[in-house]
Protein backbone atom coordinates (compact mmCIF):
# COMPACT_ATOMS: atom_id res chain seq x y z
CA UNK A 1 0.00 0.00 0.00
CA UNK A 2 1.36 3.39 -0.94
CA UNK A 3 1.96 5.84 1.87
CA UNK A 4 -0.63 8.35 0.62
CA UNK A 5 -3.30 5.60 0.40
CA UNK A 6 -2.47 4.50 3.93
CA UNK A 7 -2.65 8.07 5.21
CA UNK A 8 -5.93 8.65 3.35
CA UNK A 9 -7.46 5.49 4.84
CA UNK A 10 -6.25 6.48 8.31
CA UNK A 11 -7.72 9.98 7.86
CA UNK A 12 -11.08 8.64 6.68
CA UNK A 13 -11.18 6.16 9.54
CA UNK A 14 -10.41 8.93 12.03
CA UNK A 15 -13.07 11.16 10.51
CA UNK A 16 -15.66 8.38 10.52
CA UNK A 17 -14.93 7.57 14.15
CA UNK A 18 -15.75 11.18 15.04
CA UNK A 19 -19.16 11.09 13.35
CA UNK A 20 -21.98 10.01 15.68
CA UNK A 21 -23.68 6.83 14.54
CA UNK A 22 -20.78 5.63 12.33
CA UNK A 23 -19.11 2.61 13.91
CA UNK A 24 -16.82 1.25 11.12
CA UNK A 25 -17.27 -2.21 12.64
CA UNK A 26 -16.16 -1.39 16.16
CA UNK A 27 -18.36 -0.36 19.07
CA UNK A 28 -18.03 3.20 20.31
CA UNK A 29 -18.60 2.94 24.05
CA UNK A 30 -18.46 5.83 26.48
CA UNK A 31 -17.91 4.01 29.78
CA UNK A 32 -17.60 5.85 33.08
CA UNK A 33 -15.90 4.47 36.20
CA UNK A 34 -18.00 3.67 39.26
CA UNK A 35 -18.20 6.83 41.43
CA UNK A 36 -16.39 5.45 44.49
CA UNK A 37 -13.77 3.41 42.65
CA UNK A 38 -10.31 4.22 43.96
CA UNK A 39 -7.48 4.06 41.41
CA UNK A 40 -4.58 1.69 42.04
CA UNK A 41 -1.29 3.08 40.81
CA UNK A 42 1.94 1.14 41.19
CA UNK A 43 5.41 1.62 39.75
CA UNK A 44 6.62 -0.61 36.93
CA UNK A 45 8.80 -2.50 39.42
CA UNK A 46 5.89 -3.01 41.82
CA UNK A 47 3.77 -4.40 38.95
CA UNK A 48 6.62 -6.74 37.94
CA UNK A 49 6.79 -8.08 41.51
CA UNK A 50 3.02 -8.58 41.65
CA UNK A 51 2.46 -10.20 38.21
CA UNK A 52 3.85 -13.11 36.22
CA UNK A 53 5.81 -12.19 33.08
CA UNK A 54 2.82 -13.16 30.91
CA UNK A 55 0.35 -11.16 33.00
CA UNK A 56 2.70 -8.15 33.04
CA UNK A 57 2.98 -8.26 29.24
CA UNK A 58 -0.80 -8.26 28.80
CA UNK A 59 -1.93 -6.02 31.67
CA UNK A 60 0.82 -3.41 31.62
CA UNK A 61 2.16 -3.55 28.03
CA UNK A 62 -1.13 -4.27 26.20
CA UNK A 63 0.06 -7.62 24.87
CA UNK A 64 -2.14 -10.50 23.76
CA UNK A 65 -1.89 -14.11 24.86
CA UNK A 66 -2.00 -16.93 22.30
CA UNK A 67 -5.51 -18.08 21.38
CA UNK A 68 -6.64 -21.31 23.12
CA UNK A 69 -3.80 -21.01 25.69
CA UNK A 70 -5.91 -20.03 28.71
CA UNK A 71 -7.76 -22.58 30.83
CA UNK A 72 -10.34 -19.84 31.50
CA UNK A 73 -11.54 -20.12 27.90
CA UNK A 74 -13.07 -23.51 28.77
CA UNK A 75 -14.12 -22.63 32.33
CA UNK A 76 -17.83 -23.37 32.79
CA UNK A 77 -18.19 -23.16 36.57
CA UNK A 78 -20.23 -20.62 38.50
CA UNK A 79 -18.21 -17.73 39.83
CA UNK A 80 -16.59 -14.36 39.24
CA UNK A 81 -13.90 -13.18 36.85
CA UNK A 82 -11.69 -10.59 38.50
CA UNK A 83 -8.83 -8.42 37.24
CA UNK A 84 -5.55 -10.30 37.77
CA UNK A 85 -3.87 -6.98 38.55
CA UNK A 86 -6.10 -5.55 41.28
CA UNK A 87 -8.87 -8.12 41.93
CA UNK A 88 -11.71 -5.85 40.73
CA UNK A 89 -14.81 -7.80 39.67
CA UNK A 90 -15.15 -7.47 35.88
CA UNK A 91 -17.51 -10.31 34.82
CA UNK A 92 -19.61 -13.10 36.28
CA UNK A 93 -20.06 -16.62 34.90
CA UNK A 94 -23.63 -15.65 33.89
CA UNK A 95 -22.10 -13.15 31.42
CA UNK A 96 -19.74 -15.68 29.80
CA UNK A 97 -20.27 -17.63 26.58
CA UNK A 98 -18.19 -19.77 24.21
CA UNK A 99 -17.33 -17.58 21.23
CA UNK A 100 -15.06 -20.18 19.63
CA UNK A 101 -12.28 -17.59 19.33
CA UNK A 102 -9.90 -19.15 21.87
CA UNK A 103 -10.23 -16.42 24.47
CA UNK A 104 -12.69 -16.10 27.36
CA UNK A 105 -15.62 -14.09 25.99
CA UNK A 106 -18.47 -12.27 27.68
CA UNK A 107 -21.59 -10.52 26.37
CA UNK A 108 -21.74 -8.08 29.30
CA UNK A 109 -19.44 -6.58 31.96
CA UNK A 110 -19.85 -5.17 35.47
CA UNK A 111 -20.92 -1.57 34.97
CA UNK A 112 -18.40 1.04 36.11
CA UNK A 113 -15.51 -1.43 36.23
CA UNK A 114 -14.25 -1.00 32.63
CA UNK A 115 -12.97 1.89 30.55
CA UNK A 116 -12.34 1.91 26.80
CA UNK A 117 -10.12 3.60 24.24
CA UNK A 118 -9.53 3.30 20.52
CA UNK A 119 -6.64 1.04 19.52
CA UNK A 120 -5.01 1.48 16.10
CA UNK A 121 -2.23 -1.13 16.52
CA UNK A 122 -3.61 -3.18 13.59
CA UNK A 123 -4.26 0.06 11.59
CA UNK A 124 -8.04 -0.55 11.51
CA UNK A 125 -9.56 0.83 14.73
CA UNK A 126 -10.65 -1.49 17.53
CA UNK A 127 -12.15 -0.74 20.92
CA UNK A 128 -9.73 -1.76 23.67
CA UNK A 129 -10.95 -2.09 27.22
CA UNK A 130 -9.12 -2.03 30.51
CA UNK A 131 -9.78 -2.26 34.23
CA UNK A 132 -11.15 1.00 35.62
CA UNK A 133 -9.21 0.58 38.90
CA UNK A 134 -5.66 -0.33 37.83
CA UNK A 135 -5.76 0.45 34.10
CA UNK A 136 -4.73 -3.11 33.23
CA UNK A 137 -5.36 -4.06 29.59
CA UNK A 138 -7.97 -6.82 29.36
CA UNK A 139 -8.81 -7.18 25.67
CA UNK A 140 -11.03 -5.81 22.91
CA UNK A 141 -14.78 -5.54 22.45
CA UNK A 142 -16.46 -6.41 19.15
CA UNK A 143 -20.00 -6.17 17.74
CA UNK A 144 -20.38 -9.88 16.93
CA UNK A 145 -21.61 -11.17 20.29
CA UNK A 146 -24.91 -12.80 21.27
CA UNK A 147 -28.09 -11.16 22.52
CA UNK A 148 -28.95 -9.27 24.59
CA UNK A 149 -25.99 -6.88 24.04
CA UNK A 150 -24.67 -8.05 20.67
CA UNK A 151 -21.17 -7.42 22.05
CA UNK A 152 -18.24 -9.79 22.53
CA UNK A 153 -15.89 -8.73 25.31
CA UNK A 154 -12.88 -10.80 24.20
CA UNK A 155 -10.57 -11.09 27.22
CA UNK A 156 -7.04 -12.33 27.75
CA UNK A 157 -7.32 -15.18 30.26
CA UNK A 158 -4.03 -14.26 31.91
CA UNK A 159 -5.54 -10.84 32.74
CA UNK A 160 -8.31 -12.52 34.77
CA UNK A 161 -8.57 -14.51 37.98
CA UNK A 162 -11.53 -16.89 38.31
CA UNK A 163 -13.10 -17.11 41.78
CA UNK A 164 -15.53 -20.07 42.04
CA UNK A 165 -18.90 -19.36 43.71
Amino acid sequence: MKRRHFLGLAGLTGLASAIPGVSFGFPRLDLKPAPNLEKLELSKDEWRERLSDEAFNVLREEGTERAFSSPLDGETGEGEYRCAGCDLLLFTSAMKYDSGTGWPSFFEHVEGHMLTKLDFKLVWPRTEYHCARCGGHQGHVFEDGPDPSGLRWCNNGVALRFVPA
